[in-house]
């Protein structure tokens, strides 16, 4: 068997090392640092955890728990470690950081089969098998290099996401469905509208502007906003108005409860096929989670939203996986070569490691002239690999695991359960189990695209 080159040492590249060396291959594992630094990173350890100390979840029958079980199944070195590293955190699994980091570079640094060299890649080797894991801090020889390999643009993108609350959390005794001007293209009221009257929009932007900034660890080096793409904060920041003529426009929007439009109104856009979420058009955000949950429940209809995710915008690097990658995480005009991590369009940690862990097991199995597996659409890691594979290329962006990504449940079951998520949610888990269950038997379907290096 060839060797295995994995560039990076972050959570994707440590798992993928790890998994692949396990499997039997020869790894060299590339790391930048400490020769050359990020804005983020503050030691030269394996798997550094650059933002929060928590991997999500562990609450049975959620979609990180649901991720983090089937990992756990199929021997994550970091899922390992961070329950060693485990310190009290509710139900979500938090880590001590440094021993998360130290139990991972003891791992990696003794394993027999892994070579590690300590330099940045600015050319990618033109044989043998390679895992890019670089992540959000790719360098940019190394970006200039990808995008060589994958006759792509230069891969640095303003990460600008909008938050996503639950359809089932917004009021529609306030909020109400129309179209502006009652345009659509099918003649359906497609968004839902969020009404202000004068009082409730200056206490809201009040509170827009007092909120706190969130420190991102990716740095912007100084690019300005795309004027498209603002944080909705900057554009308060503009003038009292400014949001009633951008984002906030009640123009065309006529609440059926009163005959008139509205002073402001927040629209919020279908997420998904199955219209369990929306996403708060144009509420790209700097702004802290915290504040984000206090200062978006201030808009009418949304007093008890479930935010799923989030709005944030930061530089950013990943690829345009639903255009360059196969399911199985190898880029399709070359097929010895995988990506995985944040670089692929995955967002979290847990997704990041679950990333690595695919990418190393079948970048073992290509090395030795097998052929890579396809994990079952049911299941949460095959749901994470459809997706960023088959989302819409001209809307991509990185994506956590939520139930969203899963297949919906059959009609019966959603009758079943209609009343009931965390029924809903728990058979959504059940199903899952019983697919990867099938997968580890065994009977999975492989995909014909092994590769001779």
């Amino acid at each position: 068997m060839e060797h295995i080159h994995v560039i990076g040492a972050g959570l994707a590249g440590c798992e993928a090392a790890w998994q692949a060396a396990e499997a039997g291959a020869r790894v060299v594992l590339y790391e930048m640092r400490p020769q050359k630094r990020t804005a983020a990173h503050k030691t030269d350890s394996f798997g550094e955890l650059v933002c929060s100390n928590s991997l999500k979840s562990e609450q049975v029958h959620s979609a990180p728990w649901l991720l983090k079980q089937e990992m756990r199944r199929l021997g994550s070195l970091l899922l390992r470690a961070a329950d060693q590293a485990r310190v009290p955190g509710g139900h979500a699994l938090t880590v001590d950081r440094a021993l998360f980091s130290k139990e991972i570079t003891a791992a990696i640094e003794t394993h027999p089969r892994i070579t590690i060299e300590r330099r940045e890649v600015e050319r990618l080797p033109d044989k043998d098998v390679v895992i890019i894991a670089s992540g959000p801090l790719t360098s940019d020889a190394l970006a200039e290099e990808i995008s060589r390999i994958t006759g792509s643009e230069r891969l640095f993108f303003y990460d600008s996401i909008s938050p996503i609350v639950a359809a089932e959390s917004i009021d529609m005794s306030i909020a109400f469905r129309a179209s502006r001007w009652s345009k659509s293209l099918d003649g359906t009221d497609d968004y839902i509208n969020c009404p202000f009257d004068k009082e409730q929009y200056t206490a809201f932007v009040d509170a827009l502007l007092d909120a706190g900034r969130y420190e991102a660890h990716i740095a912007e080096d100084n690019t300005p906003y795309f004027e498209g793409c603002l944080p909705v904060e900057e554009i308060a920041k503009r003038g009292t108005d400014t949001l009633r003529f951008g984002p906030m426009k009640p123009a065309g929007l006529t609440d059926p409860r009163t005959g008139r439009w509205p002073y402001a109104a927040v629209q919020l856009r279908q997420e998904n096929l199955r219209a369990d979420s929306y996403n708060l058009v144009g509420f790209q955000n700097h702004m802290r989670f915290g504040d984000q949950a206090r200062v978006f429940r201030m808009i009418p209809g949304l007093e008890s939203a479930e935010f799923l995710r989030f709005g944030q915008m930061h530089r950013n690097t990943y690829i345009q996986s639903p255009v360059l990658l196969r399911e199985t995480l190898q880029l399709r005009r070359d097929p010895r070569i995988f990506f995985a991590g944040q670089i692929c369009g995955v967002e979290g940690y847990a997704e990041s490691i679950a990333a690595g862990l695919l990418a190393g097991q079948n970048a073992a199995a290509v090395a030795r002239g097998d052929e890579p597996v396809l994990l079952p659409r049911e299941t949460a890691l095959g749901s994470l690999c459809h997706y960023i594979t088959h989302a819409d290329p001209k809307n991509f962006q990185p994506a956590n695991i939520t139930f969203d990504l899963l297949p919906a449940l059959d009609e019966d079951s959603k009758h079943r359960f209609r009343h009931d998520k965390k029924a809903r949610h728990a058979e959504v888990c059940r199903r899952a189990h019983e697919a990867f269950d099938t997968f580890l038997n065994g009977t999975a379907p492989r995909v014909h695209c092994a590769v001779s290096v």
